[in-house]
């Protein structure tokens, strides 16, 4: 059985040489995902910054991936890593100028590597000047208007209008000093935008038109399924809140009216040439997810599934069966993801004892006992990753690939909580730990203050074993997983076909798919070895034994 996504030209397997000229290289390409303060640091100020990432355009060249997604960069306090946007078209002088913007996305062009920017538009920050003119100008004023103010509850407004949780822990609205409350569905430096402004609207895509001129090639959407609210007079409490259908009339989260947001920026997408595209971060119900990936709107949409899926045959191929049905659906490509700024790393889940529920919960526990228990069996969790990638890398669509997966690099989970940034370690303590873990600074050499990370030391701590990990061993080490990584990217860029693949029948915990070239691709989920189909060896995740695929690794062939 044939198991079909929109199938597009051959023109869609994007190459350094035609992605200028290939205006559907997102289909499937391979994104390399910068947290741009924990890249590389050029100027020593523990932060990562552009002109880092600019010295580093050739590693990323020789990786072989074909756009970078970076991660917010603007002007921002960094109570949410950057989400609190402070000014949405300047860069954080901390990590560059514009003028060093300008610079990195040249260098980035100049290797074929084309740039997808974060933008953060559910919330601003509490210093952006919207918001200090919202608290200057007081209640009722227009300047309020952009954003969520409401009168509290009790005799004298001492009350929030509602008993509604952030997403980080603790409560969702905040007090000024005139009285009224404000919304923040996150940390409460992130106030909450109203988008029945219409001078939101009209801000956001001049932000749009800023970041294309500069050439800026797509978007990536924070947040994309919470823009639009409508809420009523009499606030529902948050277990009234919790009890409702997201079926599009939610009154906070993916409402059918965002999607005339996203209708408002394909216009602006298509004034560009190629036309700008944009990837939703919506965690909706799989039946929602095409309406933000239509081509009528942003154009392809985050599917979180494999990353919440077990290390299970049964479990990817469903996976995978299901979201190329969705994306063809939406008319768009499927997107693939195992890790990124938001859970911890895959190459620690799979070496962890696996949660009932979903995977990325794995690593919870084990972070709140700060990596002590369960035991972590690192080996067997980076065997899977580079199986699992190898997997993914497969796969019809685009593949999101997290800064350090390629260097099978595992999550810090032993951070001292005197060095922790996230919100949710400080807003929801003995619950969550945070995110940090997943955003240590690179390791680029085995020794030095930060690790080659930069000329003094890092924003968070790294772990002596990090040097294990370090770009300059794993260059050395033609068995390394870099050296694995650069070398099925390489083979991916060749060897990608229409975006269409068909399942083997190879056996219980065995998964293989071959793709309309010949090009095959099997994956031992079990622990013993097992017989490989006809072809050519092309790649392996680890040695293969007595020519069967050993277990828990993925093998590419060439019928």
């Amino acid at each position: 059985m044939t198991e079909n996504s929109h199938p597009s030209p051959e023109s869609a397997a994007s190459t350094a040489g035609d992605a200028e000229l290939d205006p559907l290289w997102w289909r499937q390409a391979a994104v390399y995902q910068i947290y741009p303060r924990s890249f590389a640091d050029s100027d020593g100020n523990t932060i990562g910054d552009l002109r880092g990432i600019t010295a580093r355009v050739p590693y990323l060249s020789e990786l072989g991936i074909d756009a970078v997604w970076l991660s917010p960069f603007y002007p921002s306090a960094l109570a949410d890593g950057g989400y609190d946007v402070d000014d949405y078209r300047d860069v954080d002088p901390k990590i560059g100028t514009l003028d060093d913007f300008d610079e990195m996305i040249a260098a980035l062009h100049g290797a074929g590597i084309r740039l997808i920017a974060d933008i953060v538009p559910n919330h601003s920050s509490d210093r952006h000047e919207w918001f200090r003119a919202a608290l200057e100008a007081g209640p009722g004023s227009a300047e309020r208007e952009r954003f969520i103010f409401r009168d509290g509850r009790g005799e004298h407004g001492e009350l929030p209008p509602a008993d509604w949780t952030s997403i980080f822990g603790g409560p969702a609205w905040t007090q000024v000093p005139d009285g009224q409350w404000y919304l923040h569905t996150f940390a409460k430096e992130q106030p909450d935008l109203n988008w029945n402004n219409s001078e939101v609207h009209e801000d956001f895509k001049q932000t749009i038109r800023f970041w294309s001129d500069r050439g800026v090639d797509g978007f990536r959407i924070d947040v994309a399924h919470g823009l639009a609210k409508e809420l009523p007079e009499v606030l529902p409490s948050q277990a009234e809140l919790d009890g409702l259908p997201w079926d599009g009339t939610h009154p906070t989260w993916d409402r059918d009216e965002v999607h005339e947001i996203y209708a408002e920026w394909r216009e602006v997408f298509n004034e560009y040439d190629p036309p700008r595209f944009a990837v939703a971060e919506a965690w909706v119900g799989a039946d929602r997810r095409p309406l933000y990936a239509s081509e009528k709107g942003l154009g392809q949409a985050f599917n979180f599934d494999l990353l919440e899926a077990h290390f299970d045959a049964e479990q990817f191929r469903a996976v995978v069966t299901d979201n190329l049905e969705l994306s063809a659906r939406a008319g768009s490509s499927s997107t693939w993801v195992l890790s990124n700024h938001d859970v911890v790393r895959h190459a620690s889940r799979y070496g962890l004892p696996p949660k009932a529920d979903h995977e990325e919960k794995a690593g919870v526990d084990w972070l709140l006992a700060r990596g002590a228990e369960p035991t972590l069996d690192a080996q067997r969790g980076l065997r899977r990753a580079r199986a699992a990638s190898l997997f993914e890398l497969a796969l019809p669509g685009s593949a999101y690939i997290y800064q350090g997966e390629e260097l099978g690099l595992h999550e810090v989970a032993d951070i001292p909580d005197a060095h922790r940034q996230d919100p949710t370690f400080f807003r929801n303590q003995g619950v969550e730990v945070g995110r940090d873990g997943c955003r240590v600074p690179l390791p680029w050499t085995a020794d030095g203050p930060s690790f080659g990370f930069g000329p003094a030391t890092a924003h968070l701590p790294q772990p002596q074993w990090f040097a294990e990990h370090a770009v300059s061993r794993q260059e050395e080490d033609p068995n390394s997983t870099l050296a694995l990584y650069r070398r099925a990217l390489r083979l991916r860029r060749e060897l990608q076909t229409a975006e269409e693949l068909e399942w083997l029948d190879t056996g219980p915990d065995v998964l293989g798919l071959i793709r309309p070239n010949g090009w095959i691709c099997v994956t031992n989920f079990g622990t013993e070895p097992a017989d490989l189909p006809d072809g050519e060896v092309l790649l392996s995740s680890a040695p293969l034994v007595d020519g069967r695929l050993a277990g828990e690794s993925t093998a590419w062939l060439q019928a």
